[in-house]
């Protein structure tokens, strides 16, 4: 099981690569991009420094998702000349279930190291966002 730093910034990591390299050809923090990619090796960093990596990274995210159009999402990501196998909507869903599963993964070393009144991930999804049919 991954520690919840490495978890903080392995989520940065992924923003990094599908927000900044993938769309805009930048990859502000090579730290990041070297220690914290899939298949990197074990490492247990500073919540603190993490959790600045993933502000920094998600904000410049943010930037560059905020403007994202029907359009868009539907054009195969192109990186280094070389189209890839999917598209940057694939991308925002592989994003969405990756912190699902990370976030599960926290609250499960959270319990137990015997926190209480952990949240729920997932929420009211119904509630917030019922789906209504057309």
């Amino acid at each position: 099981m991954n520690c919840i730093s490495w978890n903080v910034g392995h989520l940065a990591w992924q923003e990094q690569k599908y927000y900044l390299t993938y769309a805009r050809g930048i990859t502000p923090r090579e730290d990041i991009q070297k220690d914290l990619a899939k298949g990197a090796p074990a490492s247990t960093p500073t919540l603190k420094e993490m959790l600045e990596a993933w502000e920094a990274i998600t904000r410049e995210a943010d930037s560059w998702l905020k403007d994202v159009s029907d359009e868009l999402l539907l054009q195969q990501v192109v990186l280094d000349g070389k189209t890839m196998e999917f598209t940057y909507g694939n991308v925002i869903l592989r994003t969405i279930y990756h912190y699902w599963y990370h976030t599960g993964e926290n609250c499960a070393i959270r319990q137990m190291l015997g926190h209480t009144d952990l949240p729920n991930f997932v929420g009211d999804l119904d509630g917030k966002a019922p789906y209504r049919p057309e």
